[in-house]
């Protein structure tokens, strides 16, 4: 077995699992789960009699590098949606199984493991996926923590030169999971002169950059930070996109990754080998979600719904900011998050996600500690029983 293996921890939810081991909640109350964040909308009708009327792409094999016409369908979307000039859909984009199967794969085609002296530096809190790619790829994973002290974002001047001279990727996320707090221009400006001084790539998950909650103010992307900046070809960078939040369709597993054409070369390389093309049907139906926004407008709508209802019901002892985009609650609560969690699912019979699970040690604290994160997917109703639940328990503490 390859031992690298070895060193993966269990995933967040493996260790949720194990945390309520035995815990026997409320029967008196339905259950909530507030803990996933999967999308609960139904997938758009437009989408769906798409897919339903391309059903013969399942009889051929697909390429690796996906149609001409969706990468047509996701180059027009890009420059539409950031202000970006043409897109190169030849050789600027490549359409992929879901956002998390490509950052994974990502990082195996561009880590060389130097004698196990390669870095990869992660946003604390982070995805997961982040740390278990650095790791398999034979690199070591630098967290940079993301707090409330530096309004969630990450600080990248806090890492010492000495650290970056050996890494050879970064992950960067934003909105980010799980605060949904947006990166500036002059954080891109910093991560891009750092990647130039240091020559490692950029790997940028924006799979929650369609959830916001003001349509005169979409999130910055990073290839839009890069064209801002005036930099050319966006060397060294590469952003991550789905359909799954956008366009409420994580069961088509369809994304994309953009930028960096001499980096996409190689993953295109990688992926020839990995074995991961998209259908063509699922091609098709994800023509037709890229060249809707009705459909990701009225998404918003309904998570700004949830949010102007939930969020005044998080009171003291509980804390909580509306976020820049995302679809999460990241709360602070008044005891350790892991027996908050437990609790709350015992007396309250509501599911959330203890923040450390999320985060690791680093620079002397886990900044997801004492942290719940909650997850407004399910329907309005639920959402706003759940965050009444969660206040009455706080309000027991």
């Amino acid at each position: 077995m390859n031992p690298r293996l070895a060193a993966l921890q269990p995933y967040a939810f493996e260790k949720l699992r194990a945390l309520l081991d035995g815990v026997a909640p409320n029967p008196d109350l339905r259950p909530i789960n507030l803990s996933i964040g999967e999308p609960k909308h139904p997938t758009p009708a437009l989408i769906r009699e798409a897919l339903t009327s391309a059903l013969d792409g399942l009889s051929a094999y697909p390429a690796t590098a996906g149609t001409p016409a969706l990468r047509k369908a996701i180059a027009e979307w890009l420059a539409h949606r950031y202000g970006l000039p043409p897109v190169d859909a030849a050789t600027e984009v490549l359409p992929v199984n879901g956002s998390r199967e490509a950052l994974f794969a990502f990082a195996q085609s561009v880590v060389d493991p130097l004698g196990g002296k390669a870095k990869v530096v992660c946003p604390n809190p982070f995805y997961q996926i982040y740390e278990g790619a650095a790791i398999l790829a034979g690199a070591t994973p630098l967290y940079l923590n993301a707090d409330e002290r530096s309004g969630f974002r990450v600080r990248y001047d806090t890492l010492p030169a000495a650290e970056w001279r050996n890494v050879q990727l970064v992950y960067a996320c934003s909105p980010a999971n799980p605060s949904g707090s947006v990166m500036r221009l002059e954080d891109w400006r910093l991560l891009f002169e750092l990647s130039e001084r240091h020559g490692f790539a950029i790997a940028s998950d924006e799979c929650y950059s369609e959830l916001y909650f003001d349509e005169a103010r979409p999130p910055l992307g990073a290839l839009e930070a890069s064209h801002r900046l005036g930099r050319k070809g966006y060397a060294g960078l590469v952003v991550f996109s789905s359909l799954s939040k956008r366009s409420n369709a994580p069961g088509m597993r369809s994304g994309f990754v953009a930028g960096d054409a001499k980096l996409l070369q190689e993953f295109v390389l990688y992926r020839t080998y990995h074995g991961s093309a998209m259908s063509l049907t699922v091609q098709q139906a994800s023509i037709a979600a890229w060249r809707d926004e009705a459909h990701v407008r009225e998404n918003r709508r309904l998570y700004v719904e949830k949010f102007r209802a939930v969020l005044p019901l998080v009171g003291a002892p509980l804390s909580a900011s509306m976020p820049e985009g995302g679809f999460y609650l990241w709360i602070r609560t008044p005891i350790d998050d892991r027996e908050f969690a437990r609790r709350l699912q015992h007396e309250y019979n509501v599911l959330v996600l203890p923040g450390s699970y999320l985060a690791r040690d680093a620079q002397g604290e886990n900044p997801g500690r004492n942290r719940v994160r909650v997850a407004l997917v399910a329907p309005l109703a639920e959402c706003v029983e759940g965050a009444e639940r969660i206040n009455r328990f706080a309000r027991t503490l």
